[in-house]
């Protein structure tokens, strides 16, 4: 996966305004299709490939296929409404895990979700089941992040950091079995929705990654970890290529359970996001080898290119970045730096949008670590059942003098 550092994002006033200035630059043709073998009954699906958003006498559509249904803003135009779903994919998780812990549902689950605009594909994602890209140029990019705390070593940190403990399971005498797992609870994961009886430091913020196919398109594996326990990114797009999305989804799910049986709920979506006039499914790229074919995929830019909004681009013939972001903090997550400042009203809770008197709402930057460049009264704000829960994802707690001190102190 690319760092942040050896490319820069192209903003995403510039691609649109490209794509509406050339109407050849029709909205893609998205086909679909899924297959699953079932175990234990815990995986689930939601596709819908044909919502729409009535703004005045304009009807767009856009598609979604994911886990859960989550929080999307209304009454945007389209630019507005593309650049703020980062932010409020990240409210509607958290929002969805409050709802989890009142309704006392202890269980949790693993969410990707995944929005199709046009050519630009939003996911946001929680745990192991995971999203891949395959663009039509050949490159293939991981679009979700792996929070097994096994692999990811950013993750185990937070926890400690925040007063957890990271080991594997102990059978005595010393010793250790298994994969690393949080304690409490012995989750394997450090985030997912709706855990309540592994404590606070399993957080519902999701990994958000956003990018602009070009008008080649390109074709997404959306699976859970039985497809991922299996097979890796590659072997997952060239077991189905040349299918359609239906054989695709199929056939990943087979190679998945061949070699050792089903040993757990296997579940994969293929989707398809092509031109018009190309409806097939995506035949062999040219081969690259190993890293060039991940760092081939996003176009750098220069810094003066980037910084000037205005100026014309050629169509892009590789994918775009333009967000990604993993942080646990709400703080950062949550925060004015995004170009929507009217999505989160003044006396509307940032995460639970329920409608707060004046004064009574707390800002999210109060206790964060980057208080110097924020006053209290800065937005967005929250409700006090939602600073709650943020000071508990946080590893924090109220103490008597009303400052605040971390669990790990």
């Amino acid at each position: 996966m690319l760092s942040k550092g050896e490319h820069q994002s192209v903003p995403l006033s510039v691609l649109l305004k490209r794509e509406h200035a050339q109407e050849k630059i029709e909205r893609p043709d998205i086909s679909h299709g899924q297959a699953n073998q079932i175990k234990k009954g815990e995986d689930f699906t939601f596709l819908k490939p044909e919502c729409q958003r009535v703004l005045g006498d304009e009807v767009t559509n856009f598609s979604v296929f994911g886990n859960v249904l989550s929080a999307i803003p209304a009454d945007l135009n389209r630019y507005e409404w593309i650049a703020a779903l980062p932010r409020a994919l990240v409210a509607g998780f958290i929002k969805t895990d409050k709802e989890f812990q009142e309704k006392a549902q202890k269980s949790g689950t693993t969410v990707t979700f995944v929005i199709i605009e046009g050519w630009v594909v939003t996911v946001a994602s929680v745990g192991d089941s995971l999203c891949v890209l395959e663009s039509a140029e050949g490159g293939i990019y991981h679009l979700s992040a792996d929070h097994r705390l096994e692999c990811n070593e950013e993750e185990r940190e937070r926890i400690t950091t925040s007063g957890g403990e990271v080991g594997r399971l102990n059978t005595g005498g010393g010793t250790q079995i298994g994969p690393l797992r949080c304690w409490p609870g012995g989750l394997c994961l450090s985030r997912s929705i709706g855990d309540m009886d592994v404590g606070e430091f399993i957080v519902p913020v999701p990994y958000v990654k956003q990018v602009k196919l070009s008008s080649a398109g390109g074709r997404l594996v959306i699976a859970s970890d039985g497809v991922w326990d299996a097979l890796s990114a590659e072997i997952s797009i060239e077991c189905c290529r040349g299918m359609s999305p239906d054989a695709a989804a199929s056939q990943i799910v087979k190679e998945a359970v061949q070699p050792k049986g089903i040993r757990d709920d296997t579940t994969c979506i293929v989707v398809d996001i092509q031109p018009l006039e190309k409806p097939n499914p995506p035949q062999a790229p040219p081969k690259k080898s190993g890293k060039k074919v991940f760092k081939s995929i996003f176009r750098k830019k220069t810094s003066e290119s980037c910084s000037n909004t205005e100026r014309d681009y050629d169509e892009p013939d590789v994918v775009e970045e333009l967000f990604e972001e993993g942080s646990a903090s709400l703080s950062d997550r949550l925060d004015a730096k995004y170009p929507i400042c009217n999505m989160f009203k003044l006396f509307t809770c940032a995460i639970c949008q329920v409608e707060i008197k004046p004064g009574e709402g707390i800002s999210i930057h109060v206790g964060s670590s980057n208080t110097r460049n924020f006053r209290q009264w800065d937005g967005p704000f929250l409700c006090s059942s939602c600073q709650e829960k943020k000071e508990a994802m946080e590893g924090k707690r109220p103490s008597g003098n009303g400052r605040y001190s971390s669990d790990s102190d």
